[in-house]
């Protein structure tokens, strides 16, 4: 028993790492492509299009709730880290680290991308091109998503290795 203990107070907080990079995921998606770009809001898709003073308050509203969920979960893997800090013998590795961070934001890519593109509509991602052409923008986000969850989880896998043969 006193051994499982000891191995458990060196697992790598990998829940962490996820929701640090499900949130970041959200603030890159809102910053970039609602603020910046202005490619479309949380609910462009869904009876508000960005052409009324009206609707730009529903939007920012709705993209509001939308960062205040990606700021949870920052809040989340910043505790899961902090108290795994605070446990002695902890093994930290960076490729686990930025595997998992690739990860969670891979994981937010392709469940927001699935439901709020695809089955709920609610809004695309490049909403400033040809409406035929959405289905490009909203497969290529699915395809970055799907390819950082892949290279995280490699990235993971490697630092296990790592992790495995230094001790």
């Amino acid at each position: 028993m006193r051994q499982d203990n000891a191995d458990k107070s060196q697992d790598f907080p990998l829940s962490s790492g996820i929701f640090f990079g499900l949130g970041l995921g959200g603030f890159f998606d809102g910053i970039v492509f609602h603020q910046l770009l202005q490619w479309h809001h949380l609910v462009t898709s869904a009876g508000y299009p960005p052409d009324s003073a009206e609707n730009l308050k529903v939007n920012t509203f709705w993209d509001g709730l939308f960062h205040s969920l990606t700021y949870v979960f920052v809040v989340l893997g910043l505790i899961i880290l902090w108290r795994a800090a605070r446990r002695s013998h902890i093994r930290w590795s960076s490729k686990m680290l930025l595997g998992t961070f690739l990860m969670g934001f891979g994981l937010f890519n392709l469940v927001e991308g699935t439901i709020s593109h695809q089955i709920l509509g609610i809004h695309h991602v490049n909403e400033t091109v040809a409406r035929e052409h959405w289905i490009y923008w909203d497969l290529g986000f699915l395809a970055w998503g799907a390819a950082m969850l892949i290279g995280g989880w490699l990235l993971l896998r490697a630092g296990r290795r790592d992790q495995n043969n230094f001790s």
